[in-house]
């Protein structure tokens, strides 16, 4: 069966990049690497892999890269610590 990852990588400048792959160790190699010049983190290099979760179907890891892409950098932090008792608050909006 054929495994997919959603990772999260912390670029150099502080943000981070969220990716879907089903070759998770060559995949990073690539973002380390630069092989991408277009990719969003050619330029924020080096990264360090900081987060990934592994989903056996693909369309579920599809709908977890958006879903985690649209967080805010809070939540984002939350998940990569393992603190998933804040999700759901940090999900909310403040008014």
């Amino acid at each position: 069966m054929k495994k997919y990852f959603v990772y999260i990588l912390l670029c150099f400048d502080g943000t981070y990049y969220v990716g879907i792959t089903s070759r998770l160790v060559e995949r990073i190699i690539e973002h380390k690497s630069g092989k991408h010049p277009e990719s969003y983190t050619n330029s924020r290099r080096p990264v360090e892999l900081v987060y990934y979760c592994e989903f056996n179907d693909v369309r579920i890891a599809i709908a977890k890269e958006k879903q985690i892409k649209k967080w805010s950098r809070a939540k984002k932090e939350a998940l990569i610590n393992g603190e998933f008792e804040k999700l759901p608050n940090l999900a909310k909006k403040q008014f």
